[in-house]
């Protein structure tokens, strides 16, 4: 019998190759003009970006973290306020709310999303705080856009700022809207793995607010509006031309990788039916549980994230093979140690805690060929025999 061939968590080479020429060109334009921390070519970034989106104003940074922070700071959120957000997450949707001077206030996740659950929040906003309740920052998780109806209801009802961690969901949408456009403002992250990625650390704010684009826009430079007059205590968040650049590239070509993303999540969940691999969730007893798009949602497929409750066990099976998976999270934000301080402890949030034992991301990204697909579902029913 033939060994099956690797399969890659990530093949970014796949993506770089038709683009050779062209990100070779954009990145000797900035050579040629010397722009390299700002200019035009972040300007030209954010103008197009903006565009995609349809959003007013598109402020490009250094790192999804900092476009969280800046987000958040922009934002009015600062010493005295408290930001509801997930357990269930990567670190940095944490982080930048301290790094704001705010309180971190979690609520549990949904089940079947992964993302923030509305129900939790309002029990969180029901409840008496020691820290005042400014802000609600859901993220979109694995590329699906949390329930922002019931959000922008909860942000109304108690007189919330809505801040997006978009940093996976470029493209996504919530009924007809994109990401970034859905709250009082966004964060994303192009970290190499992102679907729309730079060739290093880059992130953006997105905003329809005037005030709040100004205010970015100064924070990212150490709080200036004039060259060394400075009203802010800001910091070094600028994005370099060489991202930028980049950047402008790919966004010409995001819409239809994230095509190619749902045409792959589709496949696996035809091949995972036919393999008799797939139970009904939430929750899994002895298959797997597979990710769902829920109505009103459209899922650009940053992850495919399964669940399994033998996790660990088939991970490492899938490994023997050479097939690659990630577990996005193994330990929820409540519990890492960095953030023990906040006063949480084993049993407060169940549901991401659960979630953080069961889910596992399987290979995704625009160029995996359905060959390769085959293998992985191959793998993982050969696994649950």
């Amino acid at each position: 019998m033939p060994v099956p061939m690797p399969v890659p968590m990530l093949d970014l080479k796949r993506q770089y190759q038709p683009l050779h020429e062209e990100l070779l060109q954009a990145l000797d334009h900035v050579l040629q003009t010397q722009q390299f921390i700002l200019g035009e070519p972040v300007a030209a970034l954010e103008r197009d970006a903006a565009a995609q989106l349809g959003v007013a104003h598109a402020i490009g940074c250094s790192s999804g973290t900092d476009a969280l922070w800046l987000a958040l700071a922009a934002a009015g959120i600062g010493p005295g306020d408290a930001v509801v957000t997930t357990p269930f997450s990567f670190f940095a949707s944490v982080s930048s709310i301290l790094r704001a001077g705010a309180t971190p206030v979690l609520a549990d996740i949904d089940p079947a999303t992964f993302n923030l659950s509305p129900a939790a929040v309002r029990t969180v906003l029901d409840a008496p705080q020691p820290t005042p309740i400014r802000a609600l920052l859901p993220v979109h998780l694995y590329g699906q856009c949390a329930d922002w109806t019931a959000f922008s209801r909860l942000g109304q009802a108690f007189g919330l700022k809505l801040i997006e961690d978009a940093a996976q969901a470029w493209g996504a949408e919530w009924k007809g809207k994109k990401a970034g456009a859905l709250g009082d403002a966004a964060a994303f992250s192009f970290y190499p793995t992102k679907n729309l990625s730079a060739a290093g650390d880059a992130g953006m704010v997105t905003t329809n607010s005037a005030d709040l684009d100004e205010f970015a826009r100064a924070l990212r430079q150490h709080g200036m509006k004039r060259r060394y007059y400075h009203d802010e205590i800001g910091w070094n968040a600028r994005l370099d031309g060489f991202q930028a650049a980049v950047l402008s590239v790919k966004l010409k070509y995001i819409d239809g990788w994230n095509q190619a993303r749902r045409a792959v999540a589709e496949k696996y969940d035809e091949l995972f039916a036919a393999a008799g691999s797939a139970e009904s969730g939430p929750y899994p007893t002895h298959g797997i549980v597979l990710p769902q798009e829920v109505p009103g949602s459209k899922h650009v497929w940053h992850q495919y994230v399964i669940r399994t409750a033998r996790r660990d066990e088939l991970r490492e099976f899938l490994a023997t093979r050479q097939i690659g998976s990630e577990i996005y999270y193994p330990v929820p934000l409540h519990l890492q140690e960095a953030l023990k301080p906040l006063g949480y402890k084993e049993g407060d949030f169940p549901e991401a805690e659960r979630a953080a034992r069961e889910v596992l991301a399987l290979p995704i990204f625009p160029e995996l060929r359905e060959d390769e697909q085959q293998t992985v579902v191959n793998a993982i029913a050969e696994f649950l025999r």
